[in-house]
């Protein structure tokens, strides 16, 4: 009996990109346990493989840290103590240490930790592994799983998955085919304009599309201007489950690099994605399902890590013709009608 922890603690889209590898390890482990920060806490909660989901607020990767105290830490190392852990690997972005929580770990009496450390880490870990080139973030995760000696089922199709079934929202739907907005984004540097995003919602009704815009409550004012009168506003109406379930039946989700970006591609749909390139597109687009990516791959933005935009106008994204993302929706609803142009993106798998 093998109980196994993986970490992944920042936003929900870094879990659900988690997936191919915390399945890899419950194919072969009793018992997964998911840590998480409080932002990926619901993501955690969908993805399948999962048999428990901690919560612990990391000071070192969320971005409002509270004060590191000997109080908090000492109940973490506590909480981890009491499930006597067999293994653990930490999964965390590149520009992310996973040594803080591998000292905790430590302390916490976990006889085996893995994790993907460009830092030397002593004897913090057991497998320190290193990952060439800059592959898709959910590859990058799987590998550090592989070179643990897990591996994914041979029926497991490798691409983000969520938990079925799903709750019922036609009450929110509708009936009919449809097409979902999401126009936020978690910090401003990877968002459209609200009057960008409303211009693009009525260029997709004129185009027949039904749209529908989605977002968080406190996204609320942001939806009603998106949607205005030419599409369905259900910001705010739905729990994350929920929101799985709309993007899991529409034709093709039009968003920027968010989480629900990542939900929609864990749903199976389609994503046209519109990417800022504050960090690359190769590592954080969407993954698994066909994908338009559009925005300017090459602005002065670029690979900045910005949370708010640096250049003047946003133009990135505010330069894209929301005709090119009608055109983009056409493809992915209906894929061999209209020719892909020899850029587009798409996923690996």
């Amino acid at each position: 009996m093998t109980r196994v922890l993986v970490a992944r603690q920042d936003n929900l889209g870094d879990v659900l990109l988690a997936g191919p590898c915390v399945r890899a390890v419950a194919a072969q482990a009793s018992h997964v346990t998911l840590l998480t920060g409080p932002h990926g806490r619901a993501a955690g909660e969908l993805l399948p493989g999962v048999d428990e989901v901690l919560t612990w607020l990391a000071p070192w990767i969320d971005p409002e840290p509270p004060p590191v105290t000997a109080e908090d830490t000492g109940a973490f190392v506590s909480l981890v103590r009491e499930r006597a852990f067999d293994r653990a690997l930490i999964l965390t972005s590149f520009h992310q240490s996973p040594l803080p929580l591998a000292l905790l770990l430590r302390q916490a009496g976990v006889p085996w930790v893995g994790a993907i450390s460009e830092d030397y880490p002593g004897s913090l870990l057991d497998l320190r592994h290193r990952v060439d080139g800059d592959p898709p973030e959910a590859v990058r995760m799987l590998s550090l799983a592989e070179a643990a000696g897990y591996s994914l089922p041979p029926d497991d199709h490798g691409a983000l998955a969520l938990r079925r079934p799903l709750p019922n929202t036609s009450r929110l739907t509708g009936g009919g085919r449809y097409v979902v907005v999401h126009p936020a984004a978690s910090v401003p540097a990877r968002q459209p304009s609200a009057t960008w995003s409303h211009r693009m919602v009525r260029a997709l009704a004129a185009d027949g599309h039904r749209v529908l815009v989605t977002g968080a409550p406190s996204e609320r004012l942001l939806t009603q201007e998106v949607a205005g009168s030419s599409a369905v506003n259900l910001g705010g109406r739905t729990s994350l489950a929920e929101l799985a379930a709309v993007l899991s039946g529409a034709q093709v989700v039009v968003a920027p690099n968010t989480g629900p970006a990542h939900l929609a591609a864990a749903a199976g749909t389609p994503v046209v994605s519109l990417f800022a390139p504050v960090v690359p597109a190769q590592r954080w687009a969407p993954y698994g399902v066909p994908v338009r990516v559009l925005g300017d791959q090459h602005a002065p933005c670029r690979a900045s890590r910005a949370r708010v935009c640096p250049v003047p106008g946003h133009p990135c994204l505010e330069t894209i013709d929301p005709a090119d993302v009608c055109r983009a929706v056409a493809e992915l609803a209906e894929p061999g009608l209209v020719p892909a142009p020899t850029d587009a993106m798409t996923s690996p798998r």
